[in-house]
């Protein structure tokens, strides 16, 4: 057994700080949870901080050391009040998972300009402006994880998504231009691509739209918000301490 295996500890994340943007509901509360079974202090930040407040109260009944924040993530002063927040609570952040993110879809002759821009301004933006604040902190300390979470979208593009599809493969582009920054720092960024997971978004589509996008998956079935989570506890943790720059595909298959 090599010597970094030796120095896991049995929770992946024991005792790190995280904050989780957009971590009210769906794939962003799933990772919140996973990381607090992985021993982290987590915080949640959601545009709707009562509702990401009611979101994580099971998991401090349980005895999680998570909270919630209310952050809009397009501000750079309410990003800038979120690591504060973070410091004040936990003294500390070293990992962000940059997750927020909205869809306002339509073709591109109906789209509205407000809806191009209010979807890149939140996945894309409001990544950058969370990089832009932790990444002091992270290079003062030698040490930190970013994590950002793209889509499949950004990869192969949907029709109707100009706006979503752009704004998850810019997220790729800041990954690694983040990497290349911050790696000197000993700071590393990474990304990760879902597919189909069920969520209250996607099991919101036509079933039979549902059915045609999972008939495409390989494996046979959409992912599961855990499974999303999964990798996401990969990449901040020590098992993926010389990951960098990288983009890792949770799709069951989809699209490659």
């Amino acid at each position: 057994m090599s010597a970094l295996n030796h120095a896991l500890p049995a929770r992946l994340l024991d005792k790190q700080v995280v904050i989780v943007t957009g971590g009210g509901q769906g794939i962003g509360l799933a990772i919140g949870e996973a990381l607090t079974d992985h021993g982290a202090r987590v915080l949640v930040a959601d545009i709707d901080g009562d509702k990401a407040r009611e979101a994580i109260a099971p998991l401090v009944a349980a005895g999680a050391d998570i909270a919630a924040h209310q952050c809009d993530v397009t501000s750079e002063a309410e990003q800038t009040g979120l690591v504060q927040a973070c410091l004040d609570r936990f003294g500390r952040v070293d990992v962000l998972v940059n997750n927020a993110g909205v869809t306002r879809d339509g073709y591109i002759s109906k789209l509205s300009e407000s809806d191009f821009d209010l979807v890149l301004d939140v996945s894309l933006k409001g990544a950058w402006l969370g990089t832009r604040a932790v990444a002091p902190l992270m290079r003062s300390q030698g040490s930190g994880a970013i994590v950002n979470v793209s889509s499949l979208s950004g990869k192969i593009g949907n029709p109707g998504q100009t706006n979503y599809s752009a704004a998850k493969a810019g997220l790729i582009g800041l990954t690694k231009a983040s990497a290349k920054e911050l790696g000197p720092s000993g700071v590393r960024a990474n990304a990760i691509q879902p597919g189909l997971v069920r969520t209250a978004m996607t099991l919101a589509m036509k079933p039979e739209i549902f059915a045609a996008k999972e008939a495409e998956v390989p494996l046979g079935r959409a992912g599961l918000p855990e499974e999303v989570a999964g990798a996401v506890i990969f990449l901040a943790s020590p098992l993926a301490s010389y990951v960098n720059g990288a983009v890792l595909e949770v799709t069951g298959g989809r699209g490659i």
